[in-house]
């Protein structure tokens, strides 16, 4: 287990400012992405054989689960089922801040235009 706080600088995604905590490598059950993007950014269609929570803490996501598209805002918490097709886009006109919980201590992703 990790006695002290993993740097931000080792989490981050190339060099955007998004980062990805694989649990696995620290002795956690859950895995995240916290995403920071701009305007009309965000991943396209993929899925997970776990659920997925987002909470967003800043900015207007346009998430798409399944046949099903809802708009979260600052506060909200949105939850995808296990094996739906899911994605989001930064639909505000801001900086969009998301914490995607994955319920694995790994990441599994399909991603649609690979499938």
């Amino acid at each position: 287990m990790t006695a002290s706080p993993i740097p931000a600088s080792e989490l981050l995604v190339g060099a955007s400012r998004t980062m990805r905590f694989e649990g696995r490598q620290h002795d956690s059950g859950v895995s995240f992405f916290y995403v920071d993007n701009d305007p009309g950014m965000g991943p396209g269609l993929h899925r997970h054989p776990y659920t997925e929570t987002w909470l967003v803490i800043e900015g207007e996501a346009t998430i798409r689960m399944g046949d099903d598209t809802v708009v979260a805002h600052a506060g909200d918490t949105a939850v995808v089922a296990a094996d739906t097709w899911h994605g989001f886009t930064n639909t505000g006109q801001g900086r969009l801040r998301i914490m995607c919980i994955h319920a694995s201590p790994v990441m599994i992703q399909e991603n649609l235009d690979q499938a």
